[in-house]
């Protein structure tokens, strides 16, 4: 099992978190089940940016975005080279460091 240390973040996770991934399971879904509550408001289909993070460490680790992935990606706040989308990006067997941007694009939440 490996492990995702989420860097603390004002709001979601304030004090930072390092919890336990399985193989396979993405990192929104870890992040969710461990309390950690990241948007996402396309409910985890790769419609939109709001799952957005940033892998500070092990990102070599993850399999290539795809190319949905990717031009969705284009659209989100703060994208860096290592940013993925938490709903797409899947745990293997390498620990990963992960930070959540300070802002996201969310058009429903911000009455768009």
């Amino acid at each position: 099992m490996s492990k995702i240390t989420f860097l603390p973040h004002p709001v979601i996770c304030p004090e930072g978190a390092t919890v336990e991934a399985t193989e396979n399971e993405s990192i929104l879904d870890c992040a969710l089940r461990n309390g950690i509550p990241i948007e996402h408001a396309c409910e985890k289909s790769c419609a939109c940016t709001t799952c957005h993070v940033i892998v500070r460490d092990g990102f070599d680790s993850l399999d290539d975005a795809e190319e949905n992935e990717e031009d969705y990606l284009d659209k989100a706040w703060g994208l860096e080279p290592e940013s993925r989308l938490g709903c797409q990006a899947r745990v293997r067997e390498q620990d990963l460091t992960v930070e959540i941007p300070k802002y996201t694009i969310n058009m429903v939440s911000e009455g768009h």
